[in-house]
């Protein structure tokens, strides 16, 4: 049964990725709302990259969901971006919390940074903490669509505007920004006097949990404040594949 899955699943990318191919990020978007109608999530991180598709999301008029997921670990800057968003466009966003008795239990058996460990303990952290609450903001959602790019990193490099998903049970991911260069990016925020984390303006190129997350240095990779004890290669947390395979 998940063969026959997967094999439909490649069909129907393939077939969105020839519909879609030459489509602006806001095309993608309308198409996205109009084609799967109001099940489909909008994941928001807060970064940048994320406040821009629920203001694309939103000009629609389409109706659609915005899903959030709070780690209980985020930054408080985070949290203030979370509160401007709702606050601009009216929205009653969907949150996402990880199991109170699963961080516990973490907490409990290996302490509050376990995930200095080892990439294992890392994983597991990520986990409880981030995909276990995607995978219920997601049931039953035919599509979602995510702020990846492929300058993001080496682990995003493959990304396609359009992917299977079989991690969640098998639907649409859709990455309308997947072209985009950090300027368009740049632009797109300040043309529109979007909300941003000022963590941005102390060096933080890209920003998860607080004690996961550091300001850049310069030279360095965007991502190289995301898991930085780490070697670069295993720079995911669980809820994208690594090398953004389709």
């Amino acid at each position: 049964m998940g063969g026959k899955q997967m094999n439909h699943g490649a069909a129907a990318i393939a077939a969105i990725q020839e519909k879609l191919g030459g489509s602006s990020a806001e095309q993608v978007v309308e198409w996205a709302l109009s084609t799967y109608g109001r099940r489909v999530a909008v994941a928001c991180s807060f970064s940048m990259e994320d406040v821009i598709l629920v203001h694309m999301a939103v000009r629609t008029g389409l109706p659609c969901r915005v899903v959030a997921l709070d780690t209980g670990r985020l930054h408080e800057e985070t949290l203030w971006v979370a509160a401007q968003v709702e606050q601009r466009w009216g929205l009653q966003m969907e949150w996402y919390f990880p199991d109170a008795d699963d961080v516990e239990a973490l907490v409990r058996q290996a302490g509050p940074f376990s995930f200095r460990n080892s990439l294992e303990e890392r994983r597991r952290c990520c986990d409880i903490r981030k995909r276990r609450p995607l995978q219920r903001a997601l049931a039953d959602t035919p599509a979602w669509l995510t702020g990846l790019r492929r300058e993001q990193g080496q682990t995003r490099s493959s990304l396609h505007v359009a992917q299977w998903d079989d991690g969640f049970g098998g639907l649409v991911k859709l990455n309308p920004l997947v072209d985009w260069s950090d300027q368009q990016v740049a632009d797109c925020v300040a043309g529109n006097l979007l909300p941003t984390s000022l963590l941005y303006g102390e060096g933080f190129t890209s920003i998860g949990c607080a004690p996961c997350t550091r300001a850049t240095r310069p030279g360095e990779h965007p991502r190289a404040g995301r898991w930085w004890w780490e070697d670069p290669s295993h720079g995911e947390c669980g809820l994208h594949p690594l090398g953004g395979r389709k």
